[in-house]
């Protein structure tokens, strides 16, 4: 290794992306180890506008490990972090880095300090799966600085031990968590049912209904209903592994109504389960509730799935759409029952990829004003507006697993100092 009181420091920053479940995760066998008690099936999201980018960086300078969330420093001694750092360092292999004449030996990560620091672009423990990518992120970069040479299914299986959902943004595209049999979890690890090029039509608009933190974690809410549904075993042995198989086939032909009632009708499940906790548990509020009947009210109309929803651990709901000519026409009526408040600028109000509004006719606040209330809901109930009750729309596809990025005007860290710029 080069000289100890050399000012060195060796970076890599790497990006990773959520995830959505369409067939969920809820339940442990081992907490632990995260060993879920059911397999699980998700799309992983374009990091352009959902991911959490990571900057490590290592120097004979740092005196302890340190770590920085969205620019505020937290403690590392938490077992999940302590996990994923204990494991990617036992894997270490040599590093070189010619440029600054540096070697570091694989027994020189053992006392070796890091310093990491994360972004995520989107809200943390707000039900959008930012533990997922972030871990996936830490771990991934890791890797990286280390030279890790154990392939992604590996990689993943450390990842999970961070955050389990985190294991299944190793992958892009169509992602299967493997439960496993096995006692240590060897066998519980990510497996790529189709990469991102597979099934490009599909389009996912997200309505964040809340960005707050909410009130009962994924962690807490899992061993509760675990402990006192009476509908989680038959969820976990009998239903879903009949659906895993149904999706899989779903994903693999490309067949949307399938793939929507499956996942709709496994969404609904889970936040059943949560309701047969004790106590219950409730993630979605009256505004998810509106947005399933909008999407339910329009599927019937129209004899066959026109959207898919789905909710995990929050309020907000992703909804998959089979092209961009039916997801056009959701915005609009998303924009039509909820619309923004008179302040708000429609460039912050739908972001992500800002095209799908030019497809919905929508250029301004005006045309939101406008819009004429769906044909399924003409010569009813007057059709009520809910100004403001969605946050924002994040409008994207699905996308790539992590990759390293090379321009160094990305890192989060200083290439001098190790510390947040």
């Amino acid at each position: 290794m080069a000289e100890e009181g050399s000012k060195w420091v060796v970076m890599v920053t790497g990006r990773s992306p959520t995830n959505i479940a369409v067939i969920k995760y809820w339940g442990k066998r081992d907490e632990g180890l995260i060993l879920p008690i059911n397999d699980s099936i998700s799309l992983t999201l374009d990091p352009l506008h959902l991911s959490a980018t990571t900057t490590v960086a290592v120097s004979p300078s740092f005196s302890r490990d340190r770590m920085w969330l969205n620019g505020k420093e937290i403690p590392l001694s938490g077992e999940r972090y302590q996990k994923c750092l204990r494991e990617i360092r036992k894997r270490a292999n040599e590093v070189s880095d010619e440029k600054q004449g540096i070697k570091i030996k694989k027994e020189d990560w053992e006392r070796l300090h890091v310093h990491i620091s994360s972004y995520n672009n989107f809200p943390t423990a707000a039900g959008l799966a930012s533990s997922a990518a972030g871990f996936a992120c830490l771990v991934f970069t890791l890797a990286k600085l280390m030279n890790v040479k154990e392939d992604l299914g590996e990689i993943s299986s450390i990842a999970r031990q961070g955050s389990g959902s985190a294991c299944r943004s190793l992958y892009g595209g169509f992602v299967k968590w493997a439960m496993g049999n096995n006692a240590d979890g060897s066998d519980s690890l990510a497996i790529q049912l189709a990469d991102e090029t597979h099934w490009t039509d599909l389009v996912i608009i997200i309505a964040v209904v809340s960005s707050k933190q909410k009130e009962t974690s994924s962690t807490s809410g899992m061993r509760e209903t675990v402990q006192t549904s009476a509908l989680i075993n038959h969820r976990a042995e009998t239903v879903v592994p009949a659906r895993v198989l149904k999706m899989e086939e779903a994903i693999q032909n490309r067949d949307f109504a399938s793939f929507a009632k499956l996942a709709c009708t496994d969404s609904n499940q889970f936040h059943a389960v949560c309701l047969d906790t004790s106590p219950p548990i409730f993630y979605m509020n009256d505004t998810s509730h509106r947005i399933i009947n909008l999407v339910e009210k329009w599927n019937h109309s129209e004899g066959t799935p026109q959207v898919a929803y789905t909710f995990d651990a929050g309020p907000n709901a992703v909804l998959i759409s089979p092209n961009r000519k039916t997801a056009a026409l959701l915005l609009q009526r998303l924009l039509f029952q909820f619309p923004p408040n008179q302040d708000t600028d429609l460039s912050s109000f739908v972001v992500g990829d800002k095209s799908i509004l030019q497809d919905a006719g929508v250029t301004s606040m005006k045309d939101i004003e406008t819009l004429e209330p769906p044909t399924e809901c003409k010569d009813k109930v007057p059709y009520q507006r809910f100004t403001g009750d969605v946050s924002y729309f994040i409008c994207t596809r699905v996308g790539s697993g992590p990759k390293v990025l090379t321009d160094e005007t990305l890192a989060l860290l200083d290439p001098i100092t190790g510390l947040p710029k």
